[in-house]
């Protein structure tokens, strides 16, 4: 007697019986069912390819209809076959016509769409220039009223008043010069590896040279920040629970500044690249700027009306863009501590977190509703999202190449975004539970940093891991590379700041 496929109910070619049901099956089909549903179709019971059991049975040749073995019967089978060829090509043509004359009207109607586009964006930037002309004369009384500012700070630097002064022409030219130079400098220094560049094999090497336990009020404790000095890698400031930022030289091993000014946590901290300068940020919703030499305030940014929650500094040098609780990002002047503009979140999200691309014409914000948005600086416009994230945002960062963009929330992965193409092409999963609280690119773009439960050094491209660093006893709260990733340094919350590389 033939076997009979339970589920096709025809003969098998490939027999297999399930010892869960005793019923035969086609294997190509038990397997795709076990695939799908992972039991018995019979009895639902629970089923894995590996209990089936194969049936060996002699090949059966199905015999062919009597009917068919005729010569006028193959020649109708071929007529048959001909004419549904035939039809099959006449409707392909005429599918092929049709989508031909689609896609002309939807071209046409694209190029129509870009000739009106870019007729309303010159009238738009003509209008902004007329606009921009007859802003001198109504601000001027504003800007040059000291008086009537608000009340100096306890530090007896004076605060500045609250009221955007706007994106003049000459700030705009400036940023844009800024960029047009990075762009240039930037793909003549993508053709090659910068010299002295740290190895992977090296980095693979490394081990902790120095751990700094005293830098911050035991009373206090913990780290919550940290930059270092782009120029001199051996300074590095950090900011914690203290309400202080400290500067220190990890090569003497020497204090150089404590910055005292803030009335809670310092969260933020850059380092000027270029100068001796620092700029601090806290949930008393100020940004200071300080004067690293004398320890002094130098100015203070009251851009925020709710704790400040990312903070990075502009590639010229002369401004900080700022994100805040209060659902606004702002971008102000670091030298006077003015305010040029402040923009709501287009959802009304409060912001988490902040970082200029390497160009410094557009930059990233991290959203509390795990959203990533991307921001022209000129147009002060939402100009991209990257969704994905579950939970708050906690840190992003571009690479120096300026195509990457690498961002974390909390949700225990960081994900790698492509600019040119606009969507997620990588997502490093992280152990469950894993907090991540900093990114960091070297200058190169070469390595990528991942602070949280532990350090983690991972090789772009790759994306391979490298280096884990475990000396921490609480959250790493921050993490940056020194020259050429020659060394590495991160800070935690049990108040440490250890530097890593080799002898």
């Amino acid at each position: 007697m033939a076997l009979c496929c339970a589920l096709s109910n025809e003969v098998p070619e490939h027999p297999v019986v399930s010892p869960v049901s005793g019923s035969v099956f086609e294997r190509r089909l038990i397997e795709k069912y076990i695939a799908d549903n992972g039991v018995d179709p019979v009895n639902g019971k629970e089923l894995t390819v590996e209990q089936l059991v194969e049936i060996k049975t002699p090949p059966i040749v199905k015999p062919k209809v009597p009917s068919a073995t005729s010569i006028p019967a193959v020649l109708k089978s071929l007529q048959d076959e001909w004419d549904a060829v035939m039809l099959n090509s006449f409707t392909l043509r005429q599918q092929l016509q049709t989508a031909r004359q689609e896609l002309s009207h939807a071209l046409y109607q694209h190029d129509a769409a870009c000739r009106v586009i870019a007729r309303l964006h010159k009238e738009v930037m003509t209008a902004r220039e007329a606009l921009a002309t007859l802003k001198p004369q109504s601000g001027y009384s504003a800007v040059s009223a000291p008086s009537m500012a608000a009340p100096a700070d306890a530090g007896g630097v004076a605060a500045q008043p609250t009221e955007a002064a706007g994106l003049t022409p000459e700030v705009i030219a400036q940023l844009q010069d800024k960029a047009t130079v990075l762009t240039q400098e930037r793909k003549r220094r993508g053709k090659s590896v910068p010299e002295g560049l740290a190895t992977p094999d090296a980095v693979k090497a490394y081990r902790t040279l120095a751990s700094h336990p005293a830098l911050h009020s035991a009373s206090m404790p913990g780290i919550l920040t940290m930059d270092v000095h782009a120029a001199d890698p051996s300074h590095i400031i950090t900011g914690g629970n203290d309400r202080c930022a400290t500067v220190f030289n990890k090569d003497t091993e020497q204090v150089i500044a404590v910055l005292k000014g803030h009335s809670k946590k310092v969260t933020k901290v850059l380092y000027h690249p270029e100068e001796e300068v620092a700029i601090t940020a806290s949930p008393d919703c100020t940004i200071r700027v300080w004067n690293i030499t004398s320890s002094s305030q130098t100015a203070i940014v009251r851009a925020h009306d709710s704790p400040v929650t990312g903070l990075s500094l502009h590639a010229t040098g002369e401004y900080i863009l700022s994100t805040s609780m209060d659902k606004h990002w702002a971008f102000s002047d670091i030298r006077t501590g003015r305010l040029l503009t402040k923009v709501a979140d287009t959802d009304g999200t409060p912001l988490t977190t902040a970082q200029f691309h390497p160009d410094g014409l557009i930059f990233g914000t991290g959203t509390e509703d795990s959203q990533i948005k991307i921001w022209d600086l000129k147009e002060q416009s939402n100009v991209a999202n990257f969704p994905g994230h579950t939970g708050p945002i906690t840190s992003l960062s571009f690479s120096e190449n300026g195509y990457y963009l690498a961002t974390a929330a909390e949700d225990a992965c960081v994900k790698l975004w492509d600019l040119r193409k606009l969507k997620n092409f990588k997502t490093i999963q992280l152990d469950e539970g894993y907090e991540v609280k900093d990114l960091c690119f070297d200058q190169s773009g070469t390595y990528l940093a991942v602070a949280g439960t532990d350090v983690r050094i991972y090789l772009c491209k790759q994306w391979e891991s490298l280096k884990t660093f475990n000396d921490h006893t609480a959250l790493a709260m921050g993490v940056r590379f020194g020259t050429n990733a020659q060394s590495i340094a991160s800070v935690s919350m049990d108040r440490t700041l250890k530097v890593y590389g080799v002898e």
